[in-house]
């Protein structure tokens, strides 16, 4: 009895530390299709899953398919593969009568807020399963178990939901997921909610910088009517050189490669170039060619002094001069 709870122990304690493993590796990925990837995949494996399908909740309140994988069947959609995925999104509430759309599992979790856990889909009594039905008569599948949790951000709003289906067995038997597995999978989930949230976050202020960074360059290029959209051409340009210079394959430049932060330093750099011209007088950005002669009309004002001063000064040394030329003049007779 000592040895089976010791056993159990440890296999929790095991668990934790494989949660605590993907809550960092989740936390440090910055690229969503490689994270909502590692959530799938890392789901399917703690569960020892055949297959899954992580949809996020759109504006208009529905489920779309995000990443889709079938091990057994060698399906890969979504995510990383390039793949698109061909299923249209599954509609949380009827477009027609705008009632919830309980049939679906899917949308049934996100409506609920709560963990679906279906033992077999074919016995299933209030669920929609004809979709999957089909998709098992078409490619000779037996969807069975389902296991389908909500994704729920800090808000306590449904973002999504994380779909497994047909649990194994040691021995490759197909059977229902556990409420150990549940347990794990909710956990994950809530992780998978969290890292989510916050790179949308990341990029609702990447957007938001951008906006304000394009407003600032249009604003630099309507000052003057000779560079205006400079300052748009310039990170295209900027783009399609770092793009050349990545595709070296020899040469000085065969080293060359930017990750997806320094691309997007690059970016913003290019968009900022220019961003000194924001205090610089509009009579120095304001010019039609380079060699366009600007000057500042104070310095004509004290140029036409010293030439007063020079012309008093010339007509004081005439006169001295006249006036000792006189007076020789005047010793020789």
């Amino acid at each position: 009895m000592a040895d089976g709870k010791a056993v159990n122990t440890d296999s929790r304690s095991t668990g934790l530390e494989r949660l605590i493993e993907i809550g960092l590796a989740l936390s440090a990925e910055r690229n969503h299709d490689r994270l909502t990837e590692r959530i799938l995949l890392e789901a399917m494996d703690i569960s020892n899953a055949d297959g899954g399908t992580l949809y996020l909740r759109t504006e208009d309140d529905a489920l779309k398919f995000v990443i889709m994988r079938t091990s057994s069947l060698k399906i890969a959609m979504g995510g990383t593969t390039g793949v698109p995925i061909p299923f249209p999104p599954v509609q949380m509430y009827n477009t027609e009568t705008g009632q919830p759309n309980f049939n679906n599992v899917s949308a049934a979790a996100a409506l609920s807020k709560k963990t679906v856990n279906i033992p077999d889909a074919y016995e299933a009594e209030g669920y929609d399963f004809s979709g999957t039905k089909k998709f098992d008569k078409g490619t000779g599948y037996r969807s069975k178990s389902f296991l389908c949790i909500p994704l729920l951000n800090y808000s306590d709003e449904v973002i999504g939901v994380l779909q497994l289906i047909n649990a194994k067995t040691h021995t490759g038997e197909v059977s229902s997921f556990t409420a150990e597995v549940q347990r794990m999978i909710g956990a994950l989930a809530s992780q998978a909610a969290v890292a989510i949230d916050n790179q949308k976050l990341i990029e609702a202020q990447k957007a938001l910088m951008d906006s304000l960074i394009k407003v600032m360059a249009h604003a630099i290029d309507a000052k003057s009517p000779y560079t205006g959209g400079h300052c748009q051409r310039v990170p295209e340009l900027t783009k399609m050189l770092a793009s050349k210079a990545s595709d070296a394959k020899e040469g000085p430049l065969a080293d060359f490669e930017l990750d997806d932060q320094q691309s997007y330093e690059l970016h913003v750099a290019a968009w900022l170039h220019d961003m000194g011209k924001v205090t610089t007088p509009e009579f120095v950005v304001d010019k039609a060619t380079k060699l366009q002669t600007i000057y500042d009309r104070v310095h004509e004002v004290r140029m036409r002094f010293e030439v007063l001063r020079r012309d008093a000064e010339i007509k004081m040394l005439k006169a001295i001069a006249r006036g000792k030329s006189a007076r020789v003049e005047r010793k020789k007779f």
